[in-house]
């Protein structure tokens, strides 16, 4: 049975508290995402693990298929540049592993319509439906 593991790719940062929505949001997808395969974090820099380490600890777990997921909200330099040269270099470190990457989380028409309804929730007040 093929293993396909999810890996949530972040910016990165000095204080580790940035990483807590990140960690709550990997809980969550582990939740969901059950004994399909491992999900994990990666960072780009300032924390820990890179993308290489976290892709290499899935190929070990068995993943041969992992999906890259951008969780920026733009598609800036870092997402345009740095990261297709991380994947190819995590494609060509493991060579018998599909490994994909998908677009930033903010691109996609869901997540935006998911942060206009919290914003839509911050102006109509606690006591709003």
């Amino acid at each position: 049975m093929d293993t396909h593991g999810l890996v949530l790719f972040g910016h990165g940062a000095r204080d580790a508290r940035w990483a807590e929505p990140f960690e709550r949001l990997a809980a969550k997808l582990r939740d969901a995402h059950g004994t399909a395969g491992p999900v994990a974090l990666a960072f780009l820099e300032l924390m820990s693990p890179d993308l290489p380490a976290a892709v290499a600890q899935q190929v070990a777990a068995g993943c041969t298929a992992i999906t890259v997921v951008p969780v920026f909200f733009g598609q800036g330099g870092h997402v345009r540049r740095d990261l297709p040269a991380l994947v190819d270099a995590c494609r060509a470190a493991h060579p018998g592993v599909t490994i994909d990457c998908v677009t930033a989380v903010g691109e996609d028409d869901g997540v935006l319509d998911a942060v206009a309804d919290y914003c839509l929730r911050q102006i109509a007040g606690p006591d709003a439906p």
